[in-house]
């Protein structure tokens, strides 16, 4: 199983957000440039994170984002059953397959991912941004700031 790089960049955002040692709002293209990824596929990442309340989103000359959730309680496994949206690994309904009647591939990846979803659920995004991942995020965001002032 891999994660879509929708979802991927989802986490990296909500984790680059999650530290208040900011004045300022974050701007998507400062978050483009320190994970090398583009700003158009990176917009709509924001826009989903937005729409589901975790981003808050400021537009205009001063604008930018703020993390808009406590990060001690939004789960890991929350958000990638949120953004990777499929609840099965493969579907045996399209195309049909020969097997499907008597098949306990099915019943057995279901249950392999519901325990995958189960563990995400241990780690919320507070606990995955503790040191030294959280440290390299101020250090990150610190470094932009000097190269762009």
């Amino acid at each position: 199983m891999q994660l879509t790089r929708f979802t991927d960049l989802g986490l990296r955002v909500l984790m680059y957000l999650t530290h208040r040692d900011r004045d300022a709002l974050v701007t998507i293209a400062e978050i483009a440039e320190q994970f090398a990824v583009p700003h158009n596929h990176l917009i709509k990442v924001v826009n989903r994170l937005g729409k589901l309340g975790w981003v808050h989103t400021l537009r205009g000359r001063s604008g930018g984002l703020r993390l808009a959730v406590v990060p001690a309680e939004l789960t890991i496994g929350r958000v990638l059953r949120e953004l990777e949206g499929s609840t099965e690994l493969i579907d045996c309904a399209e195309p049909p397959c020969a097997l499907r009647a008597d098949c306990r591939l099915k019943a057995a990846l279901d249950q392999g991912l519901r325990a995958f979803y189960v563990a995400m659920d241990a780690f919320t995004l507070a606990s995955v941004v503790d040191a030294p991942t959280g440290d390299t995020i101020i250090t990150l965001h610190r470094q932009y700031l000097a190269l762009h002032r």
